[in-house]
């Protein structure tokens, strides 16, 4: 999965440049206000809710925005009713392509998705028709500079299935396990710089230079759609295209 890997390092990077412009920030206000309407108000009582607020607070949200967008959720003050969308398609080369939204209008973003795989050379799929190859993971990151050999003890012990190191180190979990596992490790001093529960690829579809180079601009055209939350594909991408990321 080095390929998969390497795209989600990239993927962290342009998050930490969207917080900049604010973009991250509208994104995690949604994800807030979609598990607060969608489960407990308190985040206690609520894991995604619960895992919305630390990545807030990771992005340095201020404590008023997080209420606000609680409250909205809850239906407490009044505001846009934002729903969770799915959806899927094939991009250059084959690659299957998840893209999860959220959104206020579905047709709005629907025509937004279907024009950026029209101009990036893929085609938009119907429900069901790649999602089967991807499975839900829960992923805790930390620094490399960490210990390795201390933090994959203290990861298993926790309930941790795996650990894989490719620019950050990365814990993988159940999505049940995310948040328990993140305070283990927390508790013994690893501090995660990010949580996520995300859809990996069961299986990598390789591809040339060609096709990695116009994939990648999918990707991308696709991340800078106001909607979108979170797009993953089954690409093993030579080594050549991301270097040059």
């Amino acid at each position: 999965m080095a390929g998969h890997s390497k795209w989600a390092n990239i993927q962290h990077r342009k998050k930490a440049q969207d917080a900049k412009r604010g973009k991250l920030f509208t994104r995690l206000i949604r994800e807030i206000t979609v598990a607060a309407r969608l489960g407990d108000a308190n985040p206690d009582n609520n894991p995604r809710l619960r895992l919305a607020i630390d990545k807030a607070i990771t992005a340095n949200m201020s404590k008023d925005n997080v209420e606000r967008a609680i409250k909205r959720g809850a239906g407490e003050i009044e505001g846009a009713i934002y729903e969770d969308i799915a959806y899927e398609g094939y991009g250059p080369g084959g690659v299957a392509v998840l893209i999860e939204c959220t959104t206020d209008n579905k047709n709005r973003t629907v025509a937004e998705i279907r024009h950026a795989f029209t101009r990036c050379g893929g085609n938009l799929g119907t429900a069901g028709s790649v999602s089967y190859l991807f499975e839900q993971t829960g992923v805790l990151n930390y620094a490399t500079d960490n210990d390795e050999s201390s933090l994959l003890e203290t990861a298993i012990a926790a309930g941790a299935e795996d650990i894989e190191s490719n620019g950050t180190i990365e814990v993988i979990v159940k999505p049940s396990e995310l948040l328990p596992v993140k305070q283990a490790m927390q508790q013994a001093g690893f501090e995660a710089e990010a949580a996520e529960i995300e859809m990996r690829p069961t299986s990598l579809v390789p591809l040339n230079e060609d096709d990695g180079t116009k994939l990648v601009r999918l990707l991308e055209t696709l991340e800078d759609c106001d909607d979108v939350q979170n797009v993953y594909c089954n690409a093993d991408f030579p080594e050549v295209v991301l270097d040059g990321e």
